[in-house]
């Protein structure tokens, strides 16, 4: 069945299969011919198999790898049986004669191991010798070692040493230098040992450490400094007062302090300080005597300045050392340049602040000489303008307290001693002594009010009458005191009277010590002859025209004063204006300016003294006129008397014996003067009189109280026509009575007639009688007439016609007055 259902193969098959046969044959050839390049690889291989077995186990072919593999162990195990089955014999020789070598080992081990011992014994003593020797050799080498490198080793420590020491002590200059050294010198040297790690990382810290110290010495300098800067400004302003021969005791403080000499500074590469003498120049040596021998750079030690600056120079850091300084030391300059409260109440205050401003610039211009570039002209002149503004300032606010004039002066020369000083150093002073100028002007407000309390002094201790001397000392006293010639006066024998009173010379004494007070003032103010006469007459003119001008309105106000005393007050105006002329002459010769008259300015005294004069005039004219009216508030008049009395009242006798008392004291007052005065009496005294007739309260008048009031107007007229001052002989006093006598001709003469007829007319009798006060006293009389035509009933015909008449007078007065007549 098998063979009926398999078909026949065709011959083109047996081909095919042969070569399938072929193919399959070809692939195991290959397949063991790789496995047998592995193997090979592997049993040859000394290195690692990785990769080989990687190969093997990445192919399908494991198992049959492991059976090439087993073959070959077959193969190797039956090659090395046929090698040992052919060396066999070979070995058994190889045994045999190792057996009989081993038998001559055995007894050369012995010989040898005897004389190991014999050689052991004999080599004994030289083995301990050896070790000595080496244990010799080790210990020398050894300190030769240490004594090389205690050399390299000692002078760093000495320097180390050395370094403490001077740090110790305070002597940083060396000590920088000694640190330089050890750091760049000797440190290098050992740089083997542990030590000198240790000093490295302590160098950093060392030079801190001088930093810090130095800064603190700077800091207690400062300090210093400060404390002493009062007495070194008052040394350099007491050298400068010398220098410019002013007077030392104007920078002199009263308050004593020790003074201590500086000691010199170390040696700023060794650090020693020079010896005098084998003693070390202390600065506990009090030198309070010798304090002008001493410069003021010499009351202060400079060297921790100098120590801290070259130590941050060489530590790199001089930058920061300047600003820090510059900046303590504005700070200083602030201090310095702020005002005690109080400053005004003394002089020593003013002292001690212009003391402690110059020590300050005086260190600092020591500072600036010494170093080079701690501190530079431009810092110093910007600390110099911020001082000078700040200086001006709190100057002229404390001296705006000051009351006193020799204050004033004190302070004056402090200043002037303060520009020559510091221009001494090389400051630009001319805002201070522009300051100067400006202070001037409050020394004269100052002086100013101290003489109003002189002039007022002057007046109320003067009794205001002409001053009386017994001898030649004492008339010799006051021409020396005042600016008087009169011959008639010298050649009068004693007691002589001068027509001026006390105050007359002592007004002018004290304008003469005013002006000498102003000129104390403009010295060494460094002004032309013509500008300190400029500025000593403009003082004077507002001493007249303002003080002295007020205080004399104010004693010729004053309500105390007499008459007589007015008087004599407008005749020392006349003197005191002579006199204005010798004042100016005296300005120019104290101040040197006679030769430049041109530019002087003229005093305004003498129209002061005008208008002075003036003002008592016009109260002696109105003191006067309040006398006449207290005599004429006196007056009593019975209006309805009827008939006078026959002679004067009495108020009018005392008036007239006032008046002419009174102006026989004018005789030394000008004559205008007097005239005007006289000629006022007379016009308020004639005014008085026509008030009483006018007066509205009375409103009765009889003819006899006419005709006594007519009596007192005689004695007033005879009063002015007796010329009671010179030069009023001309009738022009009566011409102050002519209204008050026209009237009273008036009524006396009962001229009415030749009134109205000529009423109006240039020529007429009665021109200044007006129609009202016509009516005025026509009426009083007429009421009169009324009062007794009510006692009698019946009256007399010429009583009738007189009533008559003063009806028709009356209505055409009216007339005149209403214009219709």
């Amino acid at each position: 069945m098998a063979a009926e259902v398999t078909p026949k193969k065709p011959p083109d098959w047996k081909n095919l299969t042969d070569t399938v046969q072929d193919a399959e044959s070809l692939r195991q050839e290959s397949i063991n011919a790789h496995h047998d390049h592995l193997i090979t690889e592997i049993e040859t291989s000394d290195g690692p198999l990785g990769t080989s077995l990687r190969a093997v186990y990445e192919g399908d072919e494991l198992e049959k790898f492991k059976e090439s593999l087993g073959d070959h162990i077959k193969n190797h195990d039956k090659e090395i049986e046929r090698m040992c089955n052919y060396h066999y014999q070979g070995f058994i020789d190889s045994i045999r004669e190792l057996l009989k070598v081993s038998c001559d080992a055995a007894q050369l081990k012995d010989e040898i191991s005897e004389v190991n011992n014999h050689l052991q014994d004999s080599c004994e003593p030289l083995l301990t010798k050896g070790e000595e020797l080496v244990k010799c050799r080790r210990v020398q080498r050894n300190i030769a070692s240490a004594v090389e490198n205690l050399t390299l080793c000692l002078p760093v420590l000495e320097m180390y040493g050395k370094l403490q020491e001077q740090m110790s002590s305070k002597r940083y200059y060396p000590a920088l230098k000694t640190l330089e050294q050890l750091e760049h010198t000797y440190l290098p040297r050992v740089e083997t040992h542990w030590f000198s790690q240790t000093m490295k990382e302590a160098i950093p810290k060392l030079r801190e450490q001088i930093k810090e110290a130095s800064m603190s010495d700077l800091k207690d300098f400062l300090e210093n400094i400060r404390k002493h800067s009062v007495k070194i400004g008052e040394v350099a302003m007491k050298h400068a007062a010398e220098q410019n021969n002013m007077d030392p005791a104007i920078a002199q403080s009263n308050v004593k302090m020790k003074t201590k000499r500086a000691p010199k500074p170390p040696n700023p590469f060794t650090g020693e300080i020079e010896k005098e003498g084998g003693k070390e120049k202390s600065a506990l040596a009090d030198s309070t005597d010798d304090m002008g021998e001493l410069s003021a750079q010499d009351l202060i030690d400079f060297s921790p300045v100098y120590r801290c600056l070259h130590i941050y120079t060489v530590l790199g850091d001089r930058e920061k050392f300047e600003t820090y300084y510059r900046k303590q030391r504005r700070k200083q300059a602030r201090l310095s340049l702020q005002p005690p409260s109080n400053m005004h109440e003394s002089i020593e205050n003013f002292k001690r602040y212009f003391h402690d401003i110059v020590g300050f610039f005086v260190v600092e211009d020591h500072i600036l000489s010494t170093t080079q570039g701690l501190v530079n002209r431009a810092y110093m002149d910007e600390l110099w303008e911020m001082s000078v503004s700040k200086l001006a300032a709190s100057l002229r606010t404390s001296a705006a307290s000051c009351k006193e004039s020799d204050m004033m002066l004190d302070i004056k020369k402090l200043i002037v001693l303060f520009c020559h000083t510091l221009r001494g150093y090389g400051f630009s002073v001319g805002h201070l002594l522009e300051l100067l100028l400006e202070m001037r002007d409050q020394y004269s407000d100052i002086l100013t009010r101290q003489w109003v309390d002189i002039f007022n002094e002057i007046f109320d201790e003067d009794n205001y009458t002409p001053i009386y001397v017994e001898s030649v000392e004492e008339y010799t006293a006051i021409v020396t005191q005042f600016p008087f010639q009169d011959e008639e006066l010298e050649q009068e024998t004693f007691p002589k009277r001068f027509p001026f009173s006390f105050f007359v010379p002592s007004i002018y004494t004290q304008v003469k010590a005013y002006i000498n007070a102003c000129l104390k003032f403009s010295a060494d103010l460094h002004l032309s002859h013509t500008e300190i006469d400029d500025m000593i007459r403009k003082s004077t003119n507002l001493l007249l025209t303002r003080t002295l001008g007020s205080c004399l309105s104010s004693l010729i106000k004053r309500r105390g004063l007499t008459l007589l005393q007015l008087i004599q007050i407008a005749i020392n105006m006349n003197y005191l204006e002579k006199s204005c002329s010798y004042l100016e002459d005296y300005i120019s010769s104290i101040t040197g300016a006679q030769n430049d008259s041109v530019h002087m300015a003229r005093l305004h005294g003498t129209s002061m003294f005008k208008d002075a004069r003036s003002d008592a005039e016009e109260h002696i004219y109105s003191k006067l006129n309040l006398k006449i009216s207290e005599f004429i508030e006196l007056a009593n008049y019975d209006w309805l008397l009827p008939e006078s009395k026959g002679h004067a009242s009495g108020y009018i006798t005392d008036l007239v014996a006032f008046l002419q008392s009174t102006f026989m004291s004018f005789t030394n007052l000008p004559e205008k003067v007097a005239k005007t005065s006289c000629m006022s009496a007379c016009k308020h005294v004639a005014t008085s009189l026509m008030n009483f007739l006018m007066d509205n309260n009375i409103k009765q008048v009889t003819m006899g109280a006419l005709q006594q009031f007519n009596l007192d107007l005689i004695q007033c007229e005879q009063f002015a026509s007796s010329a009671p001052v010179p030069g009023t002989r001309d009738g022009t006093l009566l011409m102050a009575f002519a209204d008050i006598r026209q009237l009273l001709d008036l009524f006396l003469n009962w001229d009415w007639s030749l009134y109205l007829a000529d009423y109006g007319q240039p020529t007429s009798k009665y021109i200044r009688v007006k129609p009202s006060d016509a009516i005025s006293l026509l009426e009083k009389l007429n009421n009169t007439d009324n009062k007794k035509k009510n006692l009698f009933t019946t009256l007399k015909k010429t009583e009738r016609d007189k009533k008559k008449l003063i009806d028709t007078v009356l209505k055409q007065l009216r007339g005149l007055v209403n214009g219709t007549a």
